[in-house]
């Protein structure tokens, strides 16, 4: 069972010129579907989550797959070789649903790192095979044959030679892309939907639907077991872009979580930018900020990182920002290098972000004043984050007052363009902020 939301208000579309472009917009982001769609199931890999796809999703959307279609398995990734019958089962269950719910007696399975462990486990059955029209390996396992003996599409990161392979496989090898941008990325998603259709997608592109059809859904969970936040209280509230700060006196949306973690799903406008606020009884408070949503998104996850938290100093003078993407931060290919510039210091450095192996790659920076001594080293990853994988942090100062807001500055490397998302600096004895960006370019 989902938790009822509060829903405030609702968007009006006043102005019929506006309205008569919405609906030119309809037709071009919703395409009618393709005949004999096979339900697609992600399994994400270590510390992943449905996050991992969110985009994806977004993008089979912007091709005509109804969002319906499109699920993941989410899993405790820590504890994979204790739970792994379990997860195997929801697997089962998973699929069994979706049998029913679609009258397709196959879905396609694509699963990424470690969840290519557990989708090839799955697939050594050959009864569990038989559920499977298209496998698709995502920088994973190796293999002698096709797991199962079911069509698969093996994706590898841009190394040379390739870390892997699968024998008897159509093998494709993305040039300059890391170990989660393989997941994510557009050119991942061309190679995915070619092989599941038999020919490329109409764009590779995430096509906005028009603003006022927007609906999301989420979860509010543990990182990175992936379970439900109970008792956790969720508010959503609309913020102005150029501050961060909420517009109304009331939030778009309350819920209480429980063990599903569920929230949703609400309408929002996707012009307008939203602050997902998590609060807990004793516990600091998690602002997630995030870019505009375009899409209708069902794979939102606030996740919550309590086994890291005493590692994050805290003080009413500083603020502390964690900046989440699915595509790693590098800071190691020089002028073609990412850059995160958090309240005027660039964080993106040899140190902070190199990527070169799969540990090394970092998709999330947190930034927080080491020590409380109000002096920043951008250049210094405190402890334990230099040895964690897709995890970084660097020392820096935000100073919480006089309350003001912190911009939020990236420019992705390939020649992104500039964007800006703007928080307010919440004491991080109060509060800890999350900005996610998105992993493509808008």
């Amino acid at each position: 069972m989902q938790p009822n939301l509060l829903t405030s208000r609702s968007i009006a579309v006043a102005l019929a010129g506006v309205a008569i472009l919405f609906a030119a917009a309809a037709a071009h982001a919703n395409p009618p579907p393709p005949p004999d769609l096979n339900p697609i199931i992600f399994v994400h890999g270590g510390s992943g989550s449905a996050a991992q796809f969110e985009t994806q999703a977004w993008r089979f959307a912007s091709n005509g797959y109804p969002p319906e279609l499109i699920r993941a398995l989410e899993y405790d990734s820590s504890q994979i070789n204790a739970i792994l019958p379990a997860v195997l089962a929801e697997l089962d269950a998973l699929i069994a649903e979706l049998q029913v719910e679609t009258g397709r007696p196959q879905v396609d399975l694509l699963g990424h790192s470690l969840g290519t462990f557990v989708s090839q486990t799955y697939l050594s059955t050959p009864a569990r095979a038989a559920n499977v029209a298209h496998y698709v390996n995502i920088d994973g396992g190796s293999a002698a044959a096709p797991p199962g003996g079911v069509p698969t599409l093996a994706l590898w990161a841009g190394a040379d030679p390739p870390v892997g392979s699968i024998v008897g496989a159509l093998n494709v090898t993305l040039a300059g892309q890391e170990h989660i941008e393989t997941a994510t990325s557009a050119e991942a998603f061309f190679e995915m939907y070619s092989f599941f259709r038999g020919e490329a997608p109409a764009t590779t592109e995430v096509v906005p639907e028009p603003p006022g059809q927007v609906r999301i859904s989420g979860q509010v969970n543990f990182f990175p077991s992936n379970v439900g936040i109970t008792g956790a209280f969720l508010e959503i509230w609309e913020v102005d872009s150029a501050t961060g700060l909420r517009v109304k006196k009331k939030p778009e949306a309350a819920a209480l979580i429980d063990v599903t973690g569920d929230w949703g799903p609400i309408k929002i406008h996707g012009h307008k930018w939203y602050e997902f606020a998590v609060t807990r009884d004793g516990e600091v408070d998690l602002n997630f900020f995030y870019e505009p949503f375009l899409r209708s998104d069902h794979f939102i996850r606030l996740n919550i990182a309590t086994g890291l938290a005493p590692f994050i100093d805290s003080s009413p003078n500083h603020t502390a920002i964690t900046v989440v993407r699915q595509r790693e931060f590098c800071g190691d290919l020089g002028a073609g290098s990412d850059s995160l510039v958090i309240d005027g210091s660039e964080v993106i450095n040899l140190t902070t972000a190199s990527c070169g192996s799969i540990a090394a790659g970092s998709a999330a920076v947190f930034a927080f004043d080491d020590g409380s001594n109000g002096v920043s080293n951008v250049n210094f990853v405190p402890f334990p984050f230099g040895p964690l994988a897709f995890l970084t942090a660097t020392d820096l100062f935000i100073p919480a007052d006089p309350p003001r807001s912190v911009s939020v500055v990236t420019v992705p490397r390939g020649g992104g363009a500039t964007r800006t998302v703007n928080v307010p600096n919440l004491a991080s004895t109060e509060a800890r902020v999350v900005v996610n960006l998105y992993d493509f370019e808008p």
